[in-house]
């Protein structure tokens, strides 16, 4: 738990920098280095072997490109440009490396294309959000509701929880870490609400706050649970070791991951500020 504090404390910071005051490359480039490590961390996982090790390359480089892609605003032709590229690179390996040393399955040419695409597309909404008016502030509700909805399931979970199990995935959460989880997302993103009102001056709708701490936490608990799935089936504890107490990036950034688009979703439908 200490090292976990350390890291966090350490590098929160400079996340945080990347996401409000640097320049929005600096976000990109950040946000870029997260998914190259995380599709990396994912077909690792899978069992993607060393001798496909090109699959490793596809798959990394494509989720180093997509921010960059989503940053100069080509969302749509872009992205669907990438896409068809790396399905065609992963199909095209498959293809003549079928019943010969190396083949893959259709099942890990799915995981790169999660790893390779969808991921990357869903974390590059908090670069969306930055481009946003006010995007300085719109960029940390999907990072706030996510620490801060884990947060309060854990230590909830940790003192109250009795009724645990209500998932296999993860046997230890308790039904009341969930909601604890649920109720720490709304009024801490009403409290993100009261600051910005007091300290910056942002006329904020309260009750669509109350709504974002709401949707944002129950899509944080599924990205956590969705990841785990995954580990679960696999069998293994964590994505990675790269940041001590953490885990891996995937580890990291599960949650944000489901929380970052549909946050920006959100926002864009019903805006609170």
């Amino acid at each position: 738990m200490l090292t976990r504090i350390v890291v966090a404390l350490i590098l929160a910071p400079f996340f945080v920098a990347a996401l409000t005051v640097l320049p929005e490359l600096a976000l990109v480039i950040m946000v870029a280095g997260i998914l190259a490590i995380a599709a990396f961390e994912l077909l690792r996982a899978v069992g993607v072997t060393k001798e496909q090790w090109c699959l490793y390359f596809f798959t990394a480089a494509s989720a180093a490109v997509v921010p960059f892609l989503v940053w100069n605003g080509w969302n749509t032709i872009g992205v669907k440009a990438l896409a068809v590229a790396l399905a065609c690179a992963l199909f095209t390996y498959a293809i003549f490396r079928y019943e010969r040393k190396g083949a893959v399955d259709s099942g890990t040419i799915l995981f790169c294309l999660m790893g390779g695409i969808l991921i990357p597309v869903f974390f590059s909404s908090l670069i969306q959000l930055r481009m946003e008016e006010n995007g300085s502030f719109k960029v940390l509700l999907p990072v706030v509701v996510a620490i801060l909805t884990d947060t309060g399931a854990y230590f909830v979970g940790m003192f109250l929880g009795k009724h645990r199990g209500i998932t296999l995935v993860s046997p230890k959460k308790s039904a009341e870490g969930f909601v604890g989880g649920l109720l720490s997302g709304v009024v801490f993103m009403l409290c993100y609400g009261v600051v910005l009102q007091q300290c910056f001056h942002v006329q904020v709708s309260m009750p669509v706050m109350a709504l974002y701490g709401f949707v944002g936490s129950l899509v944080t608990i599924l990205g956590d649970l969705s990841f785990s799935l995954i580990k679960r089936q696999v069998g293994i504890k964590d994505y990675g070791h790269l940041l001590p107490g953490h885990g891996g990036m995937l580890d990291r950034f599960d949650s944000t991951i489901f929380a970052a688009p549909a946050m920006w979703v959100l926002i864009n439908v019903l805006p609170a500020f």
